[in-house]
């Protein structure tokens, strides 16, 4: 029966979460972002003050692992690290893009056929994107686009896909083919992360919390090419 505490810091939303056995026992989350270096630790302290009084120990730390914010990024696996050290406990890492692309299926009742993009704004016309089919597997894997009227073409040619995440609403004006879906007010959460780091764990698939790093925004963007096809 596994205890997991769950960080997301990758986007403005500050939350952390902790789930027993797959289900969710309690989490705190902010909206008001970014402000990670405040709330962050309080609400790491008050999660561990209920887990201190249900005679918890947790047995791994998940953490959003990106992409997303260089700040608020660095703040959430510092953190993690942190604990995973103190408790000599294991680091699961959940990809942010999946993580949004499991928030959408949990949202909304989707057509089998419809691939889904998340996508994390950068700057400018610039989005980290994924493209995963309804099982979260790649469709295609994380780049960084420049998004015009013809940056999704060779799927949107073939089949409905919808767009979420942060990155979504500022391309509605240059995504405008007819298979072309909009959902909104899909954030990355540590309440969503359960389902994910709970297989993660199940499958012993933990990342080495001495050396591992997140997506890093600065990173990717100058070095992904544009509309990469695989």
């Amino acid at each position: 029966m596994p205890v997991i505490l769950h960080l997301e810091t990758s986007t403005s939303v500050c939350s952390v979460a902790l789930s027993v056995d797959g289900k969710l026992v309690s989490d705190r989350i902010s909206f008001e972002g970014p402000s990670h270096a405040v709330l962050l630790a309080p609400f790491v302290d008050e999660i561990l003050c209920e887990m201190r009084t249900r005679d918890m120990r947790p047995d791994a730390v998940a953490v959003s692992c990106g992409p997303g914010s260089y700040t608020g990024l660095r703040i959430g696996v510092s953190m993690a690290k942190g604990l995973c050290y103190g408790w000599n406990v294991p680091l699961i890492a959940v990809d942010t893009l999946q993580l949004l692309a499991y928030s959408a299926l949990k949202a909304t009742t989707l057509d089998d056929s419809l691939l889904l993009c998340p996508m994390i704004d950068a700057r400018r016309m610039e989005v980290f994107s994924a493209i995963f089919d309804q099982q979260l597997q790649f469709v295609r894997p994380i780049a960084a686009d420049i998004v015009d009227d013809t940056t999704y073409l060779p799927w949107l040619e073939n089949t409905p896909m919808l767009f979420l995440g942060n990155g979504a609403d500022k391309c509605r004006m240059h995504i405008t083919h007819p298979n072309a879906r909009f959902l909104t007010d899909i954030v990355p959460k540590a309440s969503e992360m359960i389902e994910l780091s709970e297989k993660i764990f199940m499958k012993g698939q933990f990342v080495d919390s001495a050396y591992f790093e997140p997506f890093y925004l600065k990173d990717f963007v100058a070095t992904v090419p544009k509309n990469k096809v695989l």
